[in-house]
């Protein structure tokens, strides 16, 4: 169990989504850390790779002990800091609770965020339309229905739970990037359309304060422009 004399250091850059979990566990428990920026952009040092050999982030130095991987490092915090992120496993319905919230993770990102990704290398328009068909598609079908009780965050909840702290990092990225046509600028109208619960709770997600606080609209919808260039060079 997490106390007030820990200390936590996260190796971490605030332009990667995955990073941004760890950002967005923290700021909801209020745990106060270290901020080191790791370069993206060169070959990690030496240092950091003693740290993380995967030379990834964030890696989370915990009194001493080294947490890497961004599902693991956000769930370790919202376990060692229980609050309104997760219900208690043992508490009436907590483990099937934290069942719904690991489904729903599941289906955002490997359902819906991992076909969206896709689009950062389509070189034609019928490719483009393509993996946005198939997108918004498996949004709507692995998604849309286990939002249904959203008020306005997960599982009702007036708070944010496991849930958004897991894929707050994408679903702003998916407003701002639509909003600044990296995305289709029909792409963001069409989900709402199509799938209005996912919607309303995107929104709620994407304005709220432990989200945004990492968040650089300008410098992720730029860095991710010049990210796709070089994606499709290679391609």
């Amino acid at each position: 169990m997490g106390s007030s004399e820990d200390k936590l250091i996260l190796y971490t850059n605030r332009r990667c989504p995955w990073a941004h979990r760890a950002h967005i566990a923290l700021n909801e428990l209020k745990v106060p850390f270290k901020e080191v920026t790791i370069d993206l952009d060169t070959p990690r040092t030496q240092e950091y790779l003693a740290i993380n050999p995967r030379g990834l982030v964030p890696a989370l130095d915990y009194n001493g002990e080294i947490i890497i991987e961004s599902a693991i490092v956000a769930n370790f915090l919202a376990n060692a800091y229980p609050s309104h992120l997760l219900p208690p496993s043992n508490a009436p319905g907590g483990a099937l609770q934290r069942a719904k919230i690991d489904l729903f993770v599941d289906a955002f990102i490997g359902k819906f965020q991992g076909g969206l990704h896709k689009l950062f290398t389509a070189k034609t328009e019928d490719e483009t339309n393509a993996i946005t068909e198939a997108a918004i598609s498996s949004l709507v079908k692995e998604v849309e229905p286990r939002l249904a009780d959203a008020g306005p965050f997960f599982g009702g909840s007036d708070k944010l739970t496991q849930a958004e702290v897991l894929t707050g990092s994408f679903v702003i990225r998916l407003i701002a990037l639509s909003k600044a046509g990296v995305y289709s600028k029909d792409l963001w109208p069409t989900i709402k359309n199509k799938a209005p619960n996912f919607g309303k709770w995107a929104e709620a997600v994407a304005a709220h304060p432990s989200v945004t606080e990492a968040f650089n609209e300008q410098d992720i919808v730029e860095g991710t422009k010049k990210r796709i260039e070089k994606l499709r060079a290679a391609a």
